[in-house]
């Protein structure tokens, strides 16, 4: 076994990485990157109906975009083709497997014969004959895994499994030993519904004489109400967390944690902690559940803590990716509603609902208007409009206090004064702090926003 370890990360590109995927291609990277191996992208592309050219995309755009780099790579399993069937004939030239015409009722027939213990066939050749690799009738075959700890399988119970269909073909259990072993592979984290893939490929390479690599096989991501984690629980791929505003140095916090932990329970955590600190042996074994409204608070604290030119930079990629090119043309002002809205926000894609004031005409709530503009709402509008007019310089600070000492004057209450403020200059009832954005919006387009809702008002009556 190498001292350095080689892992690789396999995914098969029938779709879209999904969220577990995601998880276990992130905790390959991390157990890399912190004991300093190499991480080989290897693409298990066997199936060659589904495994298409825009699905290898996918899955390649999902692993730059969470920013997990590799260092071999992208590998076709498909493309090793030659190599497969070469390992082929070395086994059946060794005795290890044979060539078998036996269909699947056959194989029924020998197992309800005998007591339904593995199948074993004889050596025949003839039409269509697959290969099968001969499995011992004593004796276990053991998986020594660094999460569950030695899963065992009885030999007997195995059948002489296919390794190759009748055209020569080899199939996948087999073509991902050989690649182990061909490519020295010495780590393997994936999922545990490849768990009773690993002893077929551990009898695999026993049979090529390499030593086996070390598994890790992770419990499966179930929704909030315990089920399988499916479409149904939220963003089932890492273009959806992309499109719903994440950030990857978020996701790829949130990820880390379902299903491991450190010692002293810290929630927040860099990148750069996260591959101090990750270790596959304290991945648990039970199933770990994702929920997307705890990664939309983690994504909210990790924006917060983002300085602001970085912020600016993710609202601007994400503001263009929405068709908000104006808003990005104006960066000063698009500097102003980031740093107003960055308290507020939980992800980038709640940005633009925030601060569309700032660069569009306020939204027409008819509902927020309803419920804030009563009968009183004209003549508080009317006292802080002129406060607005007032009020020098006109920043938070100066807008904080001279609105407040009227809400005093007035005898009135803070959201009764705020609220028709806000719905005038914003159109709605949601927005960051009124201060910061009438100071933002500055004097002549708040004052021209709060005459309009003037006028509406006195028209209205």
């Amino acid at each position: 076994m190498n001292q350095s370890p080689r892992v690789r990360f396999a995914p098969s590109p029938t779709g879209a990485l999904h969220i577990g995927g995601a998880r276990t291609a992130l905790y390959n990277w991390l157990y890399a990157r912190g004991t300093g191996g190499t991480l080989v992208l290897r693409v298990e592309d066997t199936d060659r109906e589904r495994s298409t050219p825009e699905n290898v995309a996918q899955i390649l755009d999902a692993l730059r975009w969470l920013e997990l780099d590799w260092d071999e790579g992208p590998l076709s399993q498909a493309e090793r083709g030659e190599r497969h069937r070469a390992r082929i004939a070395e086994l059946v030239d060794a005795g290890h497997a044979y060539p078998d015409p036996a269909t699947a009722a056959d194989v029924r027939a020998f197992k309800d014969a005998h007591g339904g213990t593995g199948y074993r066939g004889e050596p025949a050749s003839g039409p269509g004959a697959a290969i099968r690799l001969r499995v011992p009738d004593e004796g276990e075959t053991v998986v020594d895994d660094l999460i569950r700890g030695p899963v065992r399988f009885e030999n007997r119970l195995t059948d002489d499994f296919v390794i190759a269909r009748g055209d020569g073909t080899p199939l996948y259990n087999f073509a991902v030993a050989v690649d182990d072993a061909e490519m020295a592979i010495s780590d393997v984290i994936r999922g545990d519904d490849h768990l009773s893939n690993t002893p077929k490929q551990l009898l695999v390479l026993e049979a090529l004489g390499v030593e086996p690599p070390r598994y890790a096989h992770l419990p499966l991501l179930h929704g909030p109400d315990g089920k399988k984690l499916s479409k149904r629980h939220g963003a089932a791929s890492v273009q959806e967390l992309r499109a719903g505003g994440y950030l990857p140095a978020a996701v790829r916090n949130y990820l880390a944690l379902l299903g491991w932990g450190t010692e002293d329970d810290t929630t927040i955590l860099s990148t750069p902690e996260l591959v101090e600190r990750f270790a596959i042996e304290r991945v648990g074994r039970a199933s770990a559940i994702f929920d997307e409204r705890k990664l939309r608070w983690l994504n909210g604290r990790f924006m917060r803590e983002l300085a602001l030119d970085d912020y600016v930079e993710a609202a601007a990629a994400e503001l263009e990716r929405e068709g908000h090119a104006d808003a990005v043309a104006d960066p000063g002002r698009l500097r102003a509603a980031c740093a107003i809205a960055q308290e507020k926000a939980q992800t980038l894609t709640e940005l633009w609902p925030l601060v569309r004031f700032l660069f569009e005409a306020p939204v027409d709530d008819e509902r927020a208007w309803a419920k804030v503009m009563d009968a009183g709402a004209a003549r508080r509008l009317e006292a802080a409009a002129g406060v607005l007019r007032a009020s020098e310089p006109f920043d938070t600070g100066t807008l904080e206090a001279a609105l407040g000492e009227l809400v005093e004057r007035l005898d009135a209450k803070p959201r009764d004064v705020y609220q028709p403020l806000r719905v005038a200059i914003t159109g709605t009832t949601v927005s960051p702090g009124i201060f910061e954005s009438l100071a933002a919006l500055g004097r002549e387009r708040a004052l021209e926003r709060v005459d309009a809702a003037l006028a509406r008002l006195g028209a209205a009556s």
